[in-house]
Formats: structure tokens, C-alpha cells, sequence
């Protein structure tokens, strides 16, 4: 993975001042201590998006991001560049602000889009956090607004966001006694432990010859929505081909309880094969009409370029599809992992091998999770395809760090076994790095535990897997929704964002701070 260079802050479009609404007042609540709490909550992350300065950075990148997609399109329609003016640009900040709060409110109830939009149309607490408060009229945005606002800024500029909140939180009180984000000591990031998991992906079984069926409908379905426009080709309804992959798929099935179950197999397999086969050079021709008589129909250009990718997509991944059910059904020959096709939307799906009771393999994408000794996310990587060592993941995690953190010093790192080697071994010595990570013989093992300071890592290092759990069930979600490497990616951060601001929400607070609350 490539590691992001830092963002030139200073040449953002600086931000103007913004004119506040009447608000609505938002009533004393008396309820159960889980309310006090979560009302609580809210008001601290507001208060820490204000002192970190996360929240005025996500307006300037924001900014940066729009003027540079408007010069791109200017350019490409030969006009002028429309620039925002005061009035607009103030409007398009607290957009973005919303963007923001929407989002880390959402992953914090880790609810659906649907969801999250009732519940924030019911709670004026939500709306009050969210800047949607109004005192004439709330306009609540619907599950598509909702979603465009957690793609609202590429992975590596959300990177830039975390890490200007850990350089908030993690810098020292000044000599007034006061720390920037009001915590009562400043966060301690030098103690780093890091360890992988699989995150699922939202994906079926991978059974090879459901793949086929999985093309069949995406093609008959995107075949149909042409037909409707009007630009045909001979061939049977695709509701026909439709129903009669069913049909072999519920054939496939019931050969298992049949005496000659490998050749019932085998047969209706073959019958799947010349379907699948049919059914493809009837999509390929709707697509070609497609892409050529587009305009002659009701649909907008981008429309028609989403059905084309979507069906060039299961195109060219159907011949492998049917290749790997031929080797494993008919050929009765194992499939290497590393060429297995697990699904036709999610490319990047791996198989991982776990071992572990319940899940000897799971399929998806192998994630690693750094965090700090306050349980603060440090650092992130989500694998794109099949699954890297351990061993190779912890270099590239501390060249992050040291690149994103303008070389904030790591002072010892911990891990278990799977991170240990001559290379690592090497790398952590020659970076001045305490080694806490568990060495793979059980002889040294035995004989570092004597060390009270390696001891205390590989104690502390435990706890990396409870927020491992936390964090993939409490803020990412299992199996993980979104479609696509890039949007997962995306996903994964905004989730370690609000992950940070729940954890440094709970820290306690400087007492001028508390004193100031409790008056």
C-alpha cells in the first residue's frame, strides 16, 4: 500500500464566517442514565470537532476538493469557473458540517441509512448535533443524501482528519495548565499494538456454481431495463432465461440427495454452463445497442454508463466463472485461493484462513488495526485482495505513522507471534524501537517473559483483540455494507474517526473544563 503524502493545510481555501440560524431549543430531558449519557456524549464530540480543529479542516478540504472538480469541469465544457461567493460559500461549509456530523452520528448508532434518517428526524438532540436544527423548518436529508455524505473525502484526506485529532489530544497541556482538546492529561501515543482480523465482506457463500446464477440475473435484469427503453434484439423474454437458471440451480441442489449425486451434478452443471453462455452473448449484444443508441432513449448518460459497467463487469469475469465450476465440479480439481473468484461484485474478496473453531475460513478482506495504550486507533490498512503476512504489514504501518505524524516517535511496539521476524527484529533495533512482540520459539518466549517491560506489553497487547471486537461490531458493522474497495476503505476510516471521538469523549476532562460544565 502506498503511503499518502501529507496535505499542504495552509493551501486550502480559507473559510468565511457564517451567519447563525435561530435554533430550535432543544428541552431538558429527565430520562433513564443511558439518554444523560448519550446526550453527554454528544456534547463533548461537538465540543472536541470545535477544539481539534477536525471540523473546520473537513470545510477546507471540502472546498479544495469542489474547486478542483469545478475548474476539471469548466475546463472540459470550455467555460468559465463558477467561484462561490461569500453567501455560497458560507452554505456549502455547513453542508459539509453536516456531512460530517450526519456520518459520525450514524456509525455511532451503527445504524442503517433508513434507520438513522427516522431516528434523526424524531431526536431534536440528533438534529442539534447534525447543525439541521431550525426554528421553521427542519429539512431532514433522505438515505441517498445520507450516503453521498459518507463519500464525501477520499481515505487519505480522512487520514489527515484522524490525525489531526490524535496531534490534538496527544499535545501536552501549555503553561497555563491548558490542553487543546481540555482533556485532564494529554494522550500517550509512544506504546503502539497493533494485530489483524478479516473484516466480512456482504457476500453469499462463495459456491462456484451460484456465481453463475448471481450473472444470469445481473445481465437478464440490466438486459430487461434496455428492452423497456425500447432497443431490442431477438431473443426470448429475459424473465424465461431467468426462471430456467433457477430451475438448474434448484436441480444442482437436490443432486446431492441422489444415489449418482457427482454425476447429476455434473449434468446439470453443463446445462448451467450452456445457459450461462446463451445468456451472455444475448446481454453483450443489448449492450452494444446500448452504448451506440443511448441518446434515443429516456435515460441520462451517466445512467447509461452505470448499466454498460455493471454488465461489462459480469462479462468479463463470467468465463472465469465458468472455468473454476468446470475444475472443481466436473474436473473435481482443487482451485488455488489465490486464482478462487469468491464473488463477481466484490473482486477483492479473499479467502482467510483463521483456524479458528466455527470459522476455519472467512471470506473477505484482511484488516489491521494499530492502536495506542489509551485504545485510540493509530493506524489503519485494509488489504485490497488476497491476504499479506503479518511480518510485511508492521513496516509499512510505522513508515505511516512516522510520514502522517511528521515523525512522532514510536517507543515500543507490541504484537503476537505473527508480526515476528529477523527482518522486523532488525527493522524495530535499527529505528531505535523497544521490541515487544512475541517471538515465534517458545524457549525465548520463556526467557524475554522475564523482562517486567516486555511482560507488561504482551499483558496490555491482550486487550488489542477486545478492540478489535469493539470496533469491527460497534462502528464498522459485520459483514461491512459498503460495495467496493474504495468505498470499504472509505468506510473503514470514518469509523476509526468516530471510534477516536467516542474514546477521547470518555477520557476525563481538565477540572477548569469540568467546573465550567457543572456551572
Amino acid at each position: 500500500m502506498e503511503v499518502p503524502s501529507r496535505i499542504d493545510v495552509a493551501a486550502l481555501p480559507l473559510l468565511v464566517s457564517e451567519q447563525e440560524h435561530l435554533n430550535v431549543y432543544v428541552s431538558t430531558v429527565y430520562g433513564p442514565i443511558e439518554l444523560r449519557e448519550w446526550k453527554s456524549q454528544l456534547e463533548r464530540i461537538h465540543n472536541i470537532l470545535g477544539l481539534s480543529g477536525v471540523e473546520e479542516l473537513f470545510q477546507r478540504l471540502s472546498l479544495a476538493q469542489r474547486n478542483a472538480e469545478e475548474q476539471r469541469s469548466a475546463d472540459r465544457e470550455k467555460r468559465p469557473v463558477h467561484e462561490l461567493s461569500g453567501g455560497e460559500q458560507a452554505k456549502y461549509q455547513r453542508l459539509c458540517a453536516q456531512a460530517l456530523r450526519c456520518t459520525v452520528a450514524r456509525t455511532l448508532t451503527g445504524e442503517s441509512l433508513r434507520d438513522f434518517g427516522c431516528r434523526l428526524s424524531e431526536s431534536t438532540m440528533l438534529q442539534w448535533f447534525c447543525k439541521l436544527d431550525r426554528i421553521d423548518t427542519v429539512r431532514i436529508p433522505g438515505k441517498s443524501a445520507l450516503q453521498r455524505y459518507g463519500q464525501w473525502l477520499p481515505e487519505e484526506q480522512m487520514r489527515e482528519l484522524i490525525d489531526t485529532l490524535l496531534n490534538g489530544a496527544s499535545h501536552a497541556a501549555d503553561v497555563s495548565g491548558k490542553q487543546p482538546l481540555e482533556l485532564q492529561e494529554a494522550l500517550d501515543l509512544e506504546a503502539y499494538f497493533l494485530d489483524t482480523t478479516c473484516v466480512k465482506l456482504n457476500i453469499h457463500f462463495p459456491v462456484d456454481w451460484v456465481l453463475l446464477r448471481d450473472a444470469t440475473r445481473t445481465l437478464m435484469k440490466a438486459t430487461t431495463l434496455i428492452r423497456k427503453r425500447g432497443l431490442k434484439v431477438r431473443m426470448e423474454e429475459p424473465a424465461i432465461f431467468l426462471k430456467r437458471m433457477n430451475q438448474l440451480c434448484m436441480k444442482m441442489t437436490q443432486a446431492r440427495r441422489k444415489k449418482d449425486a457427482r454425476r447429476a451434478r455434473k449434468a446439470a452443471l453443463r446445462e448451467m454452463k450452456r445457459l450461462s453462455k446463451l445468456v451472455a452473448g444475448h446481454a453483450a449484444r443489448h449492450r452494444e445497442l446500448l452504448e451506440q443508441h443511448w441518446q434515443e432513449t429516456d435515460l441520462q448518460e451517466g445512467e447509461a454508463r452505470q448499466i454498460i459497467k455493471r454488465m461489462d463487469r459480469v462479462l468479463e469475469q463470467l468465463p472465469q466463472a465458468i472455468r473454476q465450476a468446470h475444475e472443481r465440479i466436473i474436473g473435481e480439481r482443487q482451485v488455488k485461493n489465490a486464482e478462487k473468484l469468491l464473488s463477481l461484485y466484490e473482486g477483492h474478496a479473499a479467502v482467510y484462513v483463521r483456524g479458528k473453531a466455527g470459522a476455519e475460513v472467512e471470506f473477505g478482506s484482511q484488516l489491521l488495526l494499530g492502536e495506542s495504550e489509551s485504545g485510540i486507533i493509530v493506524d489503519w490498512e485494509l488489504v485490497c485482495g488476497n491476504p499479506t503476512a503479518d511480518t510485511k504489514m508492521l513496516g509499512r504501518s510505522l513508515e505511516r505513522l512516522q510520514n502522517r505524524s511528521g515523525g512522532a516517535s514510536i517507543g515500543e511496539v507490541g504484537g503476537d507471534r505473527g508480526f515476528d521476524s529477523k527482518a522486523n527484529r532488525d527493522l524495530l533495533e535499527s529505528g531505535g524501537i523497544y521490541n515487544g512482540i512475541c517471538p515465534k520459539a517458545p524457549g525465548e518466549l520463556k526467557q524475554r517473559m522475564m523482562d517486567p517491560k516486555f511482560a507488561a506489553l504482551q499483558s496490555r497487547r491482550a486487550q488489542t483483540e477486545a478492540r478489535i471486537a469493539i470496533f469491527k461490531n460497534g462502528f464498522l458493522g459485520a459483514p461491512l455494507l459498503s460495495k467496493g474497495y474504495e468505498n470499504q476503505n472509505r468506510e473503514v476510516a470514518w469509523s476509526v474517526l468516530a471510534h477516536n471521538l467516542w474514546v477521547i469523549a470518555r477520557l476525563p476532562q481538565s477540572k477548569a473544563r469540568a467546573l465550567a460544565k457543572a456551572s
